[in-house]
């Protein structure tokens, strides 16, 4: 059991947990979950590390079928530039590998984002902490869990 997984059941949400085998090719995290479990890309989300101007880490979760924008992460969180952490602070931070890496049951809690897209869905699944394993949660849970503005942050 993940950190993440362990959060969604200690808060008691309503959360399903999907499993499917992992390519170690793969390079594309997102879109190879949601091509394993049978779901739109649209219901996927990525769990991105962005850096401030300022030295801060932000977390942005985004659906895999689109690409962060940088700039309305930054106007979402008042900052004035924002750039993607490198990989091994992503990971320090987090406690968990890149491609693995979930909003939930992060080894520190950083300031989240959500994209306002998620909003539609009834429910989205993201990362449960290692490659290969999913969680399908709604967004306001999600969002509750993890304290997530909401914004328009993919392009």
């Amino acid at each position: 059991m993940t950190p993440a997984v362990r959060a969604a059941e200690s808060a008691g949400i309503a959360h399903e947990v999907l499993a499917y085998d992992h390519d170690p090719n793969a390079e594309a995290y997102g879109e190879e979950a949601a091509r394993a479990l049978g779901v739109a890309p649209s219901a996927v989300f990525k769990t991105l590390v962005a850096k401030t101007d300022a030295g801060k880490l932000v977390v942005a979760v985004v659906p895999v079928a689109h690409r962060l924008d940088p700039k309305a992460l930054a106007a979402a969180i008042g900052a004035k530039r924002v750039d993607l952490a490198p990989p091994a602070e992503a990971e320090r931070a987090t406690g968990y590998v890149v491609g693995g890496i979930s909003p939930l049951g992060q080894k520190r809690k950083l300031p989240t984002v959500l994209d306002a897209s998620a909003l539609a869905l009834p429910a989205i699944y993201v990362s449960a902490g290692r490659r290969g394993l999913e969680i399908r949660l709604a967004p306001a849970d999600l969002m509750r869990l993890t304290a997530a503005a909401t914004a328009a942050i993919a392009r």
